[in-house]
C-alpha cells in the first residue's frame, strides 16, 4: 500500500470526503470486486458507484472482503433517471443498500436531473428525507445546472452538498464550479481524464509530465485536485489503479496549472448529454 494519503475535503454539512476517489463506470459485476479490493489496497479509501452501473454488488463484495475498516471508506452511490420520485427513490435506496451490503451510506446522489420529467424536486426531498432518517451522511446531485440547484435550494432549505458534473480540461466548465463555490457545493468530476476524447495525447500533458516525472495522466489529475475539486478516475488496469493514486504526489506549478487551463475547447469539448437537454432512462 502507497504511503501517500489523500487530502480531506470537507463539505456544507460538515462531513468529509477523500479527494481522490476511485470510479466503476464501465466495470462489470463479477469485476468489479477484483478491482475494488485493488483500489483499497493502493490506498483508495473513497469508492463511486452507481445503481445504473450494474455493479453495486461487487462493490458490496468488495467492502465485504477487504481488511480496511467500514468507517474508513466512503461510499457513494446514485438513484437512476427510471427511478425518480419521491417513493420510488426510497425504495431504490433500499435496493442500493441491500446490493451494496451496508446500513448507512456515505453519499447519494441523484444521477440526472431529467428536467423534462419535472420530477427532481420530489426525488431530492427523498434524499433529505433519507438523510434526516440518518441512513445517508450526505447527499448530493450529479448533471445538475446552476438554476436547477437554485431550485432544489428553494423547495426544501437543504442546500446539496456535491455536484458531480464532467469537467475534464477539455470543458471544465468554470461559471458553473463559480457558482458551486459562491453556494458552498463541492464540485466532483467525472470522466476526469477525458474518457477515450484524446486528452492524454496532448503534447503539453506529455511536455509537462517529462519535466517533472509523471505522466500525462497524474498531470490531470493534479491539475483537478489543485483546482479543489473531488476526483474520480476509473481504470480496471492494475498498473494504472496505482499510477492514478501516485498523482497524489504530483504538484503544478502556477504556470503549468495555466498551461493545463489552456486546453480548454469550451462546449466543443463536452463528451456527454448536456443535462438542461438530457432525457433517458
Amino acid at each position: 500500500m502507497s504511503e501517500l494519503i489523500s487530502p480531506e475535503l470537507t463539505f456544507n454539512d460538515g462531513n468529509t470526503i477523500p479527494q481522490l476517489g476511485y470510479g466503476v463506470w464501465q466495470v462489470k459485476d463479477d469485476v468489479a470486486e477484483d478491482v475494488v479490493q485493488q483500489a483499497l489496497a493502493a490506498g483508495y479509501r473513497h469508492i463511486d458507484t452507481a445503481a445504473i452501473y450494474g455493479n453495486e454488488a461487487g462493490v458490496g463484495r468488495a467492502l465485504a472482503a477487504t481488511d480496511v475498516a467500514r468507517e474508513d471508506i466512503f461510499v457513494t452511490t446514485k438513484v437512476w433517471n427510471s427511478e425518480q420520485g419521491y417513493e420510488k427513490t426510497l425504495a431504490a435506496f433500499e435496493v442500493s443498500m441491500e446490493k451494496l451490503g451496508l446500513e448507512t451510506l456515505d453519499c447519494y446522489l441523484i444521477h440526472w436531473l431529467q428536467p423534462k420529467r419535472g420530477t427532481y424536486v420530489d426525488t431530492w426531498k427523498a434524499l433529505v428525507e433519507l438523510q434526516k432518517q440518518g441512513r445517508v451522511k450526505t447527499i448530493g446531485v450529479c448533471n445538475f445546472t446552476a438554476e436547477t440547484l437554485d431550485e432544489l435550494i428553494e423547495a426544501t432549505g437543504v442546500t446539496p452538498a456535491m455536484l458531480q458534473i464532467e469537467t475534464p480540461p477539455y470543458f471544465p466548465q468554470n461559471e458553473l464550479r463559480a457558482y458551486c463555490a459562491d453556494k458552498g457545493i463541492l464540485h466532483e468530476s467525472w470522466s476526469p481524464l477525458g474518457n477515450g476524447s484524446g486528452l492524454l495525447e496532448e503534447p503539453v500533458l506529455a511536455e509537462i509530465g517529462a519535466r517533472i516525472g509523471a505522466t500525462p495522466a497524474q498531470v490531470v489529475l493534479a491539475w483537478h485536485r489543485q483546482r479543489g475539486s473531488v476526483v474520480i478516475p476509473k481504470s480496471i488496469t492494475p498498473s494504472r489503479i496505482v499510477e492514478n493514486y501516485e498523482s497524489l504526489a504530483v504538484t503544478l506549478s502556477d504556470a503549468d496549472l495555466a498551461l493545463v487551463d489552456g486546453l480548454d475547447k469550451g462546449a466543443e469539448g463536452r463528451i456527454a448529454s448536456d443535462p438542461a437537454e438530457a432525457d433517458f432512462a
